[in-house]
């Protein structure tokens, strides 16, 4: 086992894959030569060579669409997205090409795509490089949905994401890039170096696709999050003294349903986290999955924290961010309802 960060982990999964088949190529704005602007691609073209991991112009249109082009001729492209708030000039690309051909073709072609990019804020990026978008993806039929949360999850899922012969949305927590996060900005950076997840296998291996993971047991409530939430989540339920039953949803489309409602009818409590904003956000989905499915079990409403219904604000940047105090404001109000 190495350690290693989420950067690292990303690269390692893409290294393997590239190593194992010629048909996985690795394109995107400055991946090549430059790396990346996170440098996730690092070394791969000086190792696979200019026609395997190479630079694309400023256009995420056609770096989409290129990339559907050679995945119905029988490539693997895992394209990267310099940023989660640059990829709308490529959704109808996305949407109405990749998410529609198995259909389209009556399953004669298929679009084995992986579109990575970073998602989520954290970093002072301001409105136009903090944004979570996921929604807007998991609304469409025919694309896959990941956030992973941590490095082993991260090359386990990516080269399960690459193995896919469907197009999937690969979103990258940027904040966790170099460790975890639970939302204390004042406190020191932490890395991936002591944490358990930071422990990630040589070559390799698959985590599967549609299955979360309950990261913390407990009977007070149960908390669903994915990405850097899960990190906030634990961190809010610990500061409470609540006994929290943690889900790292891992895939949002697929979902766990089955991992969800067993917890929910197990504590009877559930309160949703997300990052982007409140209004139409994953986490309404969430919520009206529970209320179908547990209703009957439940203690008190379902309660959503979430990013506020504006743009995500340079200044005001730990005002927007749901961080352990608004959480944990959340869990007293579920736990104390009567």
């Amino acid at each position: 086992m190495a350690r290693m960060t989420m950067i690292e982990a990303i690269r390692d999964a893409m290294d393997v894959k590239m190593g194992m088949d010629e048909d996985v190529v690795v394109f995107g704005e400055d991946v090549g030569y430059f790396g990346g602007v996170f440098r996730c691609t690092q070394g791969l073209q000086k190792k696979y060579g200019k026609h395997r991991c190479f630079d694309a112009p400023i256009n995420e249109s056609a770096i989409v669409g290129a990339g559907i082009g050679m995945a119905t001729y029988g490539k693997r492209p895992c394209i990267e997205i310099q940023f989660a708030d640059y990829v709308l000039p490529a959704y109808d690309q996305i949407v109405s090409e990749a998410a529609r051909i198995r259909h389209r073709s009556n399953g004669q072609f298929t679009a084995p795509i992986v579109i990575r990019m970073p998602t989520g804020g954290g970093i002072f990026g301001g409105q136009t490089h903090s944004q979570s978008p996921e929604a807007i993806f998991t609304h469409v039929s025919g694309l896959k949905t990941l956030i992973p949360s941590n490095p082993y999850d991260a090359k386990g899922m990516l080269i399960a994401a690459i193995e896919d012969d469907d197009p999937v949305i690969f979103l990258e927590p940027k904040r966790l890039y170099n460790g975890p996060f639970d939302g204390h900005h004042e406190n020191a950076v932490t890395s991936w170096a002591k944490h358990e997840k930071g422990e990630v296998p040589e070559g390799h291996y698959t985590v599967p696709i549609g299955k979360a993971e309950v990261v913390e047991k407990g009977m007070d409530v149960t908390i669903l999050a994915y990405g850097t939430m899960v990190y906030v989540a634990q961190a809010a339920a610990k500061e409470n003294n609540i006994d929290a039953e943690i889900i790292d949803l891992r895939s949002l489309l697929p979902l766990d349903l089955d991992t969800i409602v067993n917890s929910v009818k197990k504590t009877g409590r559930c309160v949703v986290l997300h990052e982007a904003t409140l209004t139409s956000g994953f986490g309404a989905e969430l919520t009206s999955l529970v209320q179908q499915h547990c209703f009957n079990h439940l203690e008190a409403p379902v309660l959503r924290v979430a990013g506020w219904d504006t743009p995500y604000p340079h200044a005001q940047e730990w005002h927007y961010f749901p961080g352990p105090k608004r959480v944990g404001k959340a869990l007293k109000r579920v736990v104390e309802a009567q």
